[in-house]
């Protein structure tokens, strides 16, 4: 005799701990399934885990934690902060962006060293000073904040927390199953978080080209040059050099790999080369 277990006439034992899993597995899937709205800007149908007020409330309170790990702000009314400003706010103010309701806010960080930009749910976007000083001209600076300008109007971010609540239900699913032999569901469970992790990565691939794709198209719209973006594409591969792990074991394509994006789309957009009227805009100083 058994405790605990359901058996059917040929001996097979449905475990009580199975049948947790199913529901909560059933659970999370369809509140992932039909938590959904229409992108405004894009038109496209998401599964998002937040309203846009939401997005916009998130960014501006995750803001200044983001910002203090990278030495903080540089003064907004300094030369080199204000051009980040002036250049963002012309991508959003010529591009769709400014369709949105995103109250899109472009920061200078201080850290010197780290080469990163980055943007926050709802339209906080930042750039290190240690990318800026590596770049070359207006039209790189905008390609890097058109990139993250895209990641906003795409709601990469909420699509990501929607992914991450499915997968951690997933993984919990996987647990409460395996919960009668601790060895087995250990190891189940690491596998669960695996795929889980490997789920989200495999987006943020796609994400990565998206906003590329958006990025090239805002700084195009805004009268810069967008094969400027491979300058930007060599900066990023020079300086991930010294600490690169596997593909596909990253959240970014390697920056060959983008640069090879890059140049279809060019050659695809402009055939016959880079018309006259997109321009690289100021040169920046050697650093």
């Amino acid at each position: 005799m058994s405790y605990g277990y359901r058996s059917d006439r040929r001996g097979f034992s449905i475990r009580p701990q199975w049948i947790i899993a199913l529901i909560l597995l059933l659970f999370g899937t369809f509140r992932f399934l039909t938590n959904t709205q229409v992108n405004p800007v894009t038109g496209e149908k998401q599964h998002v885990a937040m309203s846009v007020s939401q997005e916009i409330a998130l960014g501006v309170q995750s803001a200044p934690s983001m910002a203090a790990q990278m030495g903080g702000k540089v003064d907004p009314h300094s030369q080199s902060a204000t051009l980040v400003r002036e250049v963002g706010e012309r991508l959003v103010a010529t591009s769709v962006a400014r369709k949105s309701e995103y109250r899109f806010q472009f920061h200078l960080l201080r850290d010197p060293d780290m080469v990163n930009a980055f943007a926050l749910p709802g339209g906080q976007i930042f750039i290190t000073n240690g990318l800026l000083r590596r770049l070359q001209n207006e039209a790189q600076l905008a390609g890097v904040l058109g990139h993250e300008i895209g990641h906003v109007i795409h709601r990469h971010g909420a699509q990501h927390m929607a992914q991450g609540q499915f997968g951690q239900i997933l993984v919990t699913a996987v647990g409460v199953a395996s919960s009668d032999d601790r060895h087995s569901g250990r190891a189940n469970q690491q596998v669960a978080a695996m795929v889980n992790s490997m789920v989200k990565l495999s987006y943020s691939r796609g994400d990565e080209s998206q906003s590329d794709q958006f990025g090239l198209e805002a700084m195009t719209a805004a009268g810069f040059d967008p094969s400027q973006m491979l300058g930007v594409m060599k900066i990023l591969s020079e300086a991930s050099k010294s600490n690169r792990q596997p593909e596909w074991l990253g959240s970014h394509p390697h920056p060959e790999h983008r640069a090879e994006q890059i140049e279809t789309w060019l050659h695809k957009q402009y055939p016959d080369g880079i018309p006259d009227n997109l321009t690289i805009g100021r040169k920046f100083q050697s650093h």
